[in-house]
């Protein structure tokens, strides 16, 4: 998959705010069926995602992936049998209990892929894994017998603190993530990197904060994920820049890489007086590695 920096949410009954979202600097777009979308214009928002999906099926700068409702929603199925003609780069599960919700969406999709002429595997699946209290106790069950369709996971603390029955998920002195937050969090970046899949930063529900915006994206970067949820578009520019290596960064790797690559079977070196091991040499590659994917993808810029 395509790294993705900026996830956007954007309603599926909006003409309006779906074609500001495309417009928008966005990686990608998810098309809510969900919790946006109010019940009685659920017809509404399937026909407009499907229109807008066949109208755009350019997906080289911007991806275009739905939302739809929970597996045990009424409304599951027929958001996915609505939308797949269109053809989404990938669908997103909410409410997830463990990874056989994931695995009976990609059993769907597969049928809906044969309907539609749709090359099997095509379309792939972001969990957002944390959203309901069960979902804290089965994250180990995303290591075995998993569709390879799963390519990204995130997590969120809105819904979880409503299925915990919360007033509220940060610590009212210092307005941190409280400590289930942060065990989700923790959990959803542990599964996917055990299972080499990207790890997206949850929301941040003050979209005017562009200050705080750009901290968390630091801290998540420094967690070890990769990307975030957007509700607003001006928030899109504000994730690109902060999940692009600098170009200062790049360059620093480069040298540490080569460095240790010109002397095979040296622990440590030095640089400009300061020591590097080899968990150094590792995340320099991974850095580099990461400009290079962006590069290719014509994401090198924010």
């Amino acid at each position: 998959m395509t790294l993705i920096r900026s996830w956007l949410f954007v309603p599926g009954d909006s003409e309006p705010k779906l074609a500001k979202a495309r417009a928008s600097v966005a990686d990608a777009l998810i098309i809510d069926l969900e919790d946006s979308v109010a019940d009685s214009r659920q017809d509404v928002a399937r026909t407009l995602s499907n229109a807008f999906l066949k109208a755009n099926p350019d997906r080289s700068k911007q991806e275009l992936w739905v939302r739809i409702n929970p597996l045990d929603h009424a409304f599951c199925l027929e958001d996915l049998a609505a939308v797949m003609g269109g053809r989404p780069d990938g669908i997103v599960l909410p409410k997830v209990y463990s990874a056989k919700d994931v695995n009976r969406l990609a059993d769907f999709i597969l049928a809906l892929e044969a309907r539609e002429g749709i090359a099997p595997g095509t379309t792939k699946i972001l969990s957002i894994a944390t959203e309901t209290a069960a979902s804290l106790l089965t994250f180990h069950t995303y290591l075995t017998d998993l569709s390879p369709r799963l390519a990204a996971l995130t997590w969120g603390g809105e819904d979880l603190a409503a299925a915990l029955g919360a007033s509220d998920n940060r610590h009212p002195v210092t307005g941190a993530y409280d400590h289930p937050y942060i065990h989700a969090q923790v959990m959803c970046l542990a599964t996917a990197k055990a299972i080499n899949a990207q790890a997206v930063g949850c929301v941040v529900v003050d979209f005017r904060n562009s200050d705080a915006l750009h901290a968390d994206c630091v801290r998540d970067l420094a967690m070890g994920f990769f990307g975030k949820i957007a509700i607003h578009p001006a928030q899109c520019a504000v994730i690109n820049a902060a999940f692009t290596p600098a170009a200062e960064e790049v360059a620093k790797a480069r040298r540490i890489v080569a460095v240790f690559d010109d002397n095979p079977g040296v622990g440590t070196i030095g640089i400009d007086g300061k020591m590097y091991d080899m968990p150094h040499y590792k995340q320099a590659k991974s850095l580099l590695n990461l400009a290079t994917r962006l590069q290719q993808s014509g994401r090198a810029a924010s």
